[in-house]
């Protein structure tokens, strides 16, 4: 992606976005790759972060312009949400072979047997997250594929530490529900939504 092409922005070149794709092009990646676990995905969100960015358009009154303050974070933000949004549209494709995945293998298995259900779970977890509000999954994303700290994410996202550490319970009280087919995800759902 050559974000100095004239043909980037209807053929007005963005240096302040060439510049960032430069600094924060392989981050992105290294975002959306850990989220949806496949290279062609995580280049489809690659590209879409940087080419909406581009279609946001100059008069944005954002301080700092298009990527706001702190690009990094805003494109961070951008890459978590668009790869949770190509979990959220595989999703229907994964509802029915989640349900086959068996039990992890006795200890005694080793080698084959423990990668392919290493790759399983891999697979469920990514299912699972997909169910969660956008919040929550932007969250849990940002903790455990990113792992930034509860301070970090607060102040990504606007809001406090303790609201991140309780928000983040109660996902991984979902997830766990979800992957164990618990009422874990029941009690979750009880949740008061503006909480989400």
């Amino acid at each position: 992606m050559d974000l100095t092409d004239p043909a980037c922005a209807n053929g007005i070149p963005d240096a302040s976005v060439a510049a960032a794709f430069e600094q924060h092009g392989r981050q992105v990646f290294r975002t959306a790759y850990r989220i949806t676990g496949n290279v062609e995905d995580a280049e489809d969100v690659l590209q879409t972060v940087f080419l909406n960015t581009l279609r946001r358009g100059s008069d944005q009154t954002t301080p700092g312009g298009r990527l706001g303050r702190t690009p990094g974070s805003y494109l961070a933000r951008s890459a978590v949400n668009g790869a949770l949004d190509v979990l959220r549209r595989r999703r229907v494709g994964l509802d029915s072979d989640t349900d086959a995945v068996g039990e992890m293998p006795d200890a005694a298995a080793q080698g084959a047997a423990q990668s392919v259900w290493q790759a399983e779970l891999r697979v469920r977890l990514r299912a699972a997250l997909s169910t969660l509000s956008p919040n929550w999954a932007e969250i849990v994303a940002l903790r455990y594929f990113e792992d930034l700290s509860n301070v970090e994410i607060a102040e990504l996202l606007g809001t406090s530490a303790s609201t991140v550490a309780v928000t983040l319970h109660r996902a991984r009280a979902r997830l766990r529900g979800v992957l164990g087919g618990t009422g874990d995800a029941d009690e979750a759902d009880r949740v008061d939504p503006a909480d989400r």
